[in-house]
């Protein structure tokens, strides 16, 4: 019998960071204490759903593991909390009990530059499909380097500079401006079509972002071509 996998709504899927601890068996009441104001200040921050402490698992040498999961309704609520000075405060104060510890975050969101719906250490299975990306990267990456390669000529910037010291500032440009001016904006714009890997996106949505990059890319190779007619 056929199993029919249906294409899940992203509200089904929340952004959540699971904790672990070791913990002295001795500082045990202490930590429970400390993850009670963990709790307190982070169920003050927008987007936040739970926070849970699994019961602490014996270790048998001294110490016990507690796991803890907290849940935010977006990536970027979850980001907020993860980067915000009163978790570094609380977790400044927590090394006087724990050993140590070390988190995993589980967002819906897409990695590398497209990250913007995507917590810290997100897993790269998450990302949309390789050929996506491909195509996404030559979408940002093209007209920025012509545009980049047109502007610097104009101004006659680095034309007399050796090549291997030219070819790295414009190397750290160009890697700037996709980081984190191009390449966000590309993602937002085609967030339907570069969906997350676990996302079974219709033909339909495929088809027309497919469509729309090429299309995109034919255009500025039309114009880019007209540009240095009228240069020429």
């Amino acid at each position: 019998m056929a199993t029919l996998l249906k294409r899940p709504d992203s509200k089904h899927f929340y952004s959540s960071s699971v904790m672990e601890y070791i913990v002295p068996e001795s500082r045990v009441e202490a930590f429970q204490d400390w993850y009670g104001q963990v709790r307190q200040v982070v169920q003050q921050y927008p987007g936040f759903l739970r926070a849970d402490l699994c019961s602490p698992l014996n270790c048998n040498d001294g110490v016990v593991k507690f796991y803890s999961i907290i849940h935010f309704s977006t990536p970027k609520f979850l980001n907020n909390w993860l980067k915000s000075k009163q978790r570094q405060h609380l977790f400044t104060a927590g090394q006087a009990i724990f050993l140590a510890y070390r988190f995993k975050s589980f967002s819906t969101g897409l990695e590398g530059w497209f990250s913007s719906q995507a917590g810290p250490e997100e897993q790269g299975s998450l990302g949309p499909a390789p050929w996506k990306q491909v195509l996404a990267v030559v979408l940002g990456l093209y007209p920025t380097l012509m545009v980049q390669g047109m502007v610097f000529a104009a101004l006659g910037i680095m034309q007399s500079w050796p090549m291997p010291t030219a070819l790295l500032i414009n190397n750290l440009i160009t890697s700037s401006l996709l980081t984190w001016v191009v390449m966000p904006r590309i993602s937002r714009l085609f967030s339907f079509w570069l969906q997350p890997a676990y996302f079974l996106t219709s033909r339909q949505a495929n088809l027309l972002g497919t469509i729309v990059v090429l299309s995109i890319l034919g255009g500025l190779v039309i114009l880019f071509n007209l540009l240095q007619k009228l240069n020429a």
